[in-house]
């Protein structure tokens, strides 16, 4: 077994016993301290359902609905013009709302594709590369109560189009 793999394995028990034996010292109740923030997170739990099954909802629809393909088929002749892939147009669109319908699109992309193929490349760069914006504004701010999230979502969306550009960018440089 190599070191990084030795070190990933045990850093986070090591975290948690260092935190448990350094609270005990500073005389913090770490059991009771546990058991709080465990209740806190249940209500936080709670407190993101209606908010999942909202975001869950409006992307179930927005696919099923056929505008995703619409949105597509118009961009297509622009995209080819300057080389990039239409097929990469849905998880571009869909990443900022989902990671795991994001993930999803990339898995069926790479199985399509597969992992060695330029599109396959793009995919897999584009899901690191960029954020769900919307789900982090959804689900985060809503559990807190921010109301107020316009500068956010615009400079989540802004950081979300560099993302794709610079992928797009440097998997036709690296790969193209």
């Amino acid at each position: 077994m190599s070191i990084i793999s030795s070190i990933s394995l045990w850093l986070i028990p090591i975290i948690i016993g260092f935190m448990l034996i350094y609270g005990t010292i500073k005389k913090v109740p770490t059991y009771e301290t546990f058991v709080e923030g465990g209740k806190e997170g249940i209500k936080i739990a709670f407190s993101i359902i209606p908010f999942l099954v909202g975001m869950l909802v409006a992307i179930s629809i927005f696919r099923a609905s056929g505008a995703l393909e619409f949105f597509v088929g118009l961009i297509r002749p622009v995209l080819e013009a300057i080389g990039v892939p239409a097929e990469i147009v849905p998880l571009a669109i869909i990443r900022p709302i989902s990671g795991t319908a994001a993930l999803g699109m990339t898995s069926d992309i790479i199985a399509t594709y597969g992992p060695d193929s330029f599109i396959g490349r793009l995919a897999s760069t584009l899901q690191g590369s960029t954020d769900t914006t919307f789900y982090v504004l959804t689900v985060y701010f809503g559990a807190v109560g921010i109301k107020k999230m316009g500068d956010a979502l615009k400079v989540g969306l802004w950081a979300d189009l560099l993302g794709i550009i610079a992928a797009v960018t440097v998997v036709t440089l690296m790969f193209g």
